[in-house]
């Protein structure tokens, strides 16, 4: 069986937009319904989302029949826990809050098998296709898409040399946190918060990585891609089903 090629990081490479869906409500039909929808890719959130690792596998089944690329978004830079994603298949992983050189290069030492990292050995998981992938070892840290949140002050004080770490490919701005951080909670469009975020994926783009960011609201999302997001979260699931739904009530109830 041949090596499964990670199309995500390649595409990044090239510096191509990726569009994507965040995909927050454990819901595999609508995995499957924003996979198949025709996005760039998914991200199945484990975070801020009620997805374990069983549930994971099982939306990871139902997004899998489709073009979209799949990423999960892991609740914490933990070792076992980003061991356990690579194992059921997860190429492309959004590690949140990482704040220092120290933790990027914990993170990218759990994506990579010894002697590069420490991503303990499994000859017969998802992931090597249960030992079909007969080169499996060989090829898996490079086909690894690895993402980092920068959602704090420190983050965005300690951003170049995050960036420089080898093994990190994107830097995802977190508007929410950033913003909370920087003394607006609740509010990621005061002005110093997009002030800051504008310079962020700048820098990003400027260190030679991916620069990414969330924004569910179009003119966000357009703004911030004409500012060289390349990754950006457009809508998710849950998104689409509070607002469209409040829409279709106040159509009624007017």
């Amino acid at each position: 069986m041949e090596m499964i090629g990670n199309r995500l990081k390649q595409v990044l490479v090239d510096k191509q937009l990726q569009v994507g869906c965040w995909l927050s409500l454990g819901s595999h039909t609508a995995a499957e319904i924003c996979a198949s929808a025709g996005f760039d890719w998914v991200l199945i959130d484990m975070e801020h989302a009620p997805n374990d690792v069983p549930q994971v596998l099982h939306l990871l089944h139902a997004a899998a029949a489709y073009p979209s690329s799949i990423v999960v978004r892991a609740y914490w830079n933990d070792t076992v826990l980003i061991k356990r994603l690579l194992d059921l298949g997860v190429q492309s992983l959004l590690v949140p809050n990482v704040q220092t050189v120290e933790e990027a290069k914990l993170a990218v030492e759990a994506v990579r098998y010894p002697p590069r990292g420490v991503r303990g050995v499994s000859a017969n998981s998802r992931s090597n296709r249960f030992g079909r992938i007969k080169d499996y070892f060989q090829r898996a840290n490079d086909e690894v898409c690895l993402m980092v949140q920068i959602e704090t002050r420190q983050g965005l004080d300690n951003l170049e040399a995050i960036a420089a770490v080898d093994g990190i490919d994107g830097l995802f701005i977190g508007p929410q946190d950033l913003a909370a951080d920087l003394g607006h909670l609740g509010n990621p469009g005061h002005v110093e918060v997009r002030a800051a975020m504008g310079e962020a994926l700048r820098r990003i783009d400027k260190a030679g990585k991916v620069p990414g960011i969330l924004a569910f609201a179009e003119a966000d999302a357009k703004h911030w891609i004409s500012e060289g997001a390349r990754f950006v979260a457009v809508t998710g699931d849950a998104f689409l089903l509070a607002r469209s739904s409040e829409a279709v009530v106040k159509a009624f109830k007017r």
